[in-house]
């Protein structure tokens, strides 16, 4: 008990009221649990003596030497603590707390204790074993960059500020979790973004009370507008020119240390659905897949249930040409539409995890062998139609056409209520459960940004980058789900072809 009580006496007390260095170093060490990864190098010079604290699992050693040879070289040639880009000097008045941050954050502390006081400066020596620059699996595009972030909050930050060289563009500092003490950093650019979503986006941040936050999907539950909500408000993505693209919009990206991910918000549906490769081409070759896609949201979610409405309650309307072909491929079948349609969803959704959790050589040949196997051997057994095979199969191959892997598991999970309903009701549950998706899109919000603009309110300069994409030298003003001040983009860029023209 007592030693809880001068426990809770450490936090308070300052640097400059220690005599010796080695009460310090006590002091330091209880307060950091007497871990055994704290080291200690004493360190002399011709006026006195100095001390290295520092945790060894953190720090590069090779690093480390270089800057303490620095140090010790600025005392004899110069006779006092010169800082470096790496060296810093740090006030005698912190308190133990604000040092053991120091040192647990990657910090080496040299503390040297001079007639006047103590004198101290703080060394970064990163150990740098981040992986290097790749392209995104995830969000593999044809043209354009090929560059995605890693692991290094520092590189990150770099690659975004060498393509918005501007003055206007704000890095903000923030620490998450009471132990894991996670350095996270908000982007945005001064000029443009409403500062109303800064303050709210910092606010709930801030009020996340969590001891560890050890990924940007962990923290994203914490600060989205409707945790219970399918659908994804803040744009997960792991490309430096996606990040930069938004934030140029007058959108807000957070990034923590250790995570290649960046998170956007304000976004609106349609975002979600937008890709590089739109902007990297032809206006109407980008006009033409975004169709594509907007398309393969409405097949993965709704064709199976329409296929199961068909075959329970509205067998009338399929063509006189189709209705023979259809009915012998579910005569014999010993389960209904509904059974048929979850049997193979699911064994999709099987066989896709496996692929994910196994090395990727053998992840393929699973989902080759298991695809083509199973669908063979059930459709032999009579145990599903040949016509649920081409729906399913049709459908799986839509679902992954959605650029935004959080938003291609929502299509993937929403598509089981349609299915059920339709089993129930027919077209009449699908147009229940479309009311109900299309009603919870519209009161749905994205840091207090409308989710379905620029439909629900309706925006018409909005819609200028919506279902198709407009030439660029046509969209000079900036999308208004994000509320940026500054709405003008650009200005006319094509005067030269009507000069030319008279």
């Amino acid at each position: 008990m007592d030693q809880d009580k001068n426990y809770l006496k450490i936090p308070e007390q300052k640097i400059n009221e220690y005599e010796n260095t080695q009460n310090l170093f006590e002091d330091l060490s209880f307060f950091l649990g007497n871990t055994e990864d704290f080291s200690k190098r004493p360190l002399s010079y011709d006026d006195g003596e100095a001390i290295c604290m520092y945790m060894s699992t953190l720090l590069d050693g090779e690093k480390l030497e270089k800057s303490i040879e620095w140090f010790q070289r600025s005392i004899w040639e110069v006779g006092e603590i010169t800082t470096t880009l790496n060296i810093q000097s740090i006030s005698p008045d912190e308190t133990i707390n604000q040092v053991g941050l120091r040192l647990v954050k990657g910090q080496a502390l040299i503390w040297v204790k001079k007639e006047n006081g103590w004198e101290g400066v703080s060394i970064d020596s990163p150990i740098d074993h981040y992986r290097a620059i790749q392209e995104p699996k995830n969000e593999q595009i044809v043209r354009g960059s090929h560059a995605g972030f890693n692991e290094s909050l520092l590189t990150n930050i770099h690659q975004i500020r060498t393509k918005i060289r501007s003055q206007h563009l704000v890095i903000r500092y923030l620490t998450i979790g009471k132990e894991a003490n996670t350095t996270c950093v908000l982007i945005y650019l001064n000029n443009v973004v409403n500062h109303m979503n800064v303050e709210e986006y910092i606010m709930r941040l801030q009020a996340v009370d969590s001891d560890i936050a050890f990924s940007i999907g962990y923290l994203e539950e914490f600060i989205e507008d409707d945790s219970w909500s399918p659908f994804p408000q803040f744009l997960n993505t792991e490309r430096p020119d996606r990040v930069v693209a938004n934030i140029s919009e007058g959108r807000i990206a957070m990034m923590i240390e250790g995570s290649p991910t960046a998170l956007v918000a304000p976004m609106n549906f349609f975002a979600f659905y937008q890709s590089p490769d739109d902007y990297n081409g032809r206006f109407l070759v980008g006009s033409f897949y975004r169709l594509l896609r907007l398309g393969s949201f409405l097949i993965a979610l709704l064709l199976p249930a329409f296929y199961i409405a068909i075959i329970s309650f509205h067998f009338e309307v399929i063509p006189d040409e189709l209705a023979l072909p259809a009915k012998r491929a579910v005569e014999g079948i010993p389960y209904s539409p509904l059974i048929e349609a979850l049997i193979l969803e699911l064994t999709i959704e099987l066989i896709r995890e496996a692929g994910i959790r196994l090395p990727n050589p053998i992840g393929q040949t699973i989902g080759i062998v298991g695809g083509l196997v199973i669908g063979d051997a059930v459709v032999n057994a009579g145990l599903i139609s040949n016509l649920m095979i081409i729906v399913v199969a049709l459908t799986a191959i839509s679902s992954f056409v959605v650029p935004s892997v959080e938003m291609n598991t929502t299509v993937r999970i929403l598509r089981f209520p349609f299915m059920i309903l339709a089993s129930m009701f027919g077209f009449f549950g699908i147009a229940i459960m479309g009311t109900v998706l299309i009603i919870h899109l519209i009161k749905l919000e994205s840091l207090r940004s409308p989710y379905l603009s620029p439909i629900a309110p309706f925006h018409l300069k909005g819609a200028k980058d919506m279902f198709i994409r407009l030439p660029s030298y046509l969209q000079n003003t900036r999308s208004a789900d994000a509320n940026p001040v500054n709405k003008r983009r650009q200005g006319y860029s094509r005067w030269w072809k009507n000069e030319r023209e008279k």
